[in-house]
């Protein structure tokens, strides 16, 4: 067995965060550019009360969601018409292609971590403009 001595094992901090096509201000955490990765990307996701995301969906990847602290809602489906709550120690699991909106209309901050099967995440991002105006504010 031949050993790549090019991989190594890694600890990272979210402390510096990049701006999303999806809206949102993502701390930076495990992907392609970060650690090398090649099936995953794993990052940390604070929500502010009033926070909205673009409609947007992943079109090549499915993404996976444990909520640390807080409630945020979600209107998923081809046209937005389908509705869900999160809250502190649940699980999401959104599939690939699935369009999606999520937001915090609570009055507390919200955090989450976000895992999704596409390391390089915001390439499969797709905005989905013409869907906006279906969610209300």
């Amino acid at each position: 067995m031949t050993e790549n001595t090019d991989l190594d094992c890694r600890v990272f901090r979210a402390n510096e965060t990049y701006a999303g096509k999806q809206g949102f201000s993502y701390f930076s955490g495990i992907s392609a550019e970060s650690a090398g990765a090649g099936g995953i990307c794993m990052h940390l996701l604070r929500l502010k009360p009033g926070d909205r995301a673009k409609a947007h969906m992943h079109a090549a990847h499915e993404t996976a969601i444990y909520m640390l602290t807080g409630e945020t809602e979600m209107y998923y489906g081809p046209r937005l018409e389908r509705h869900l709550v999160l809250r502190a120690g649940e699980m999401l699991y959104i599939p690939a292609g699935m369009p999606h909106l999520p937001m915090n209309r609570s009055a507390a901050e919200a955090e989450a971590v976000i895992a999704r099967t596409d390391p390089n995440e915001q390439e499969s991002v797709v905005l989905l403009p013409e869907l906006e105006a279906l969610v209300p504010g």
